[in-house]
């Protein structure tokens, strides 16, 4: 019995992940929206520290010239997604809040002119 390659398998769990996301998400009710978006920016705070460990990698060798270039490349290119991932979070915070507002006055009374 042969094992599965880790990245098919990865990648099968994220297209698993993807499939349920969308099916739960869209099977909110709006009742339930605004809860929803507190979450999700509660996770999304979460994934700022992560991103931002990710953007703030060093380099680390062995002692070895070479390791150390190879690990040089491999933190530039993390340092990039981290900084790309503290941007696509940042929206998802920010445009959170600014629906869970929009939501939310539409439940406030409207006052009357006279």
């Amino acid at each position: 019995m042969e094992a599965v390659d880790p990245v098919i398998f990865r990648l099968a769990i994220f297209v698993l992940a993807v499939f349920v996301g969308y099916y739960v998400v869209w099977s909110v009710t709006p009742a339930l929206h605004t809860p929803l978006m507190a979450v999700t920016n509660a996770i999304s705070s979460v994934i700022i520290v992560g991103a931002l460990l990710a953007a703030t990698a060093t380099a680390t060798g062995g002692g070895d010239a070479a390791a150390t270039a190879e690990a040089a490349g491999g933190a530039g290119f993390s340092r990039g997604l981290g900084f790309v991932a503290i941007i696509l979070a940042s929206v998802n915070i920010f445009g959170g809040f600014l629906v869970t507002q929009r939501m939310l006055a539409m439940y406030k009374k409207k006052e009357r002119q006279p």
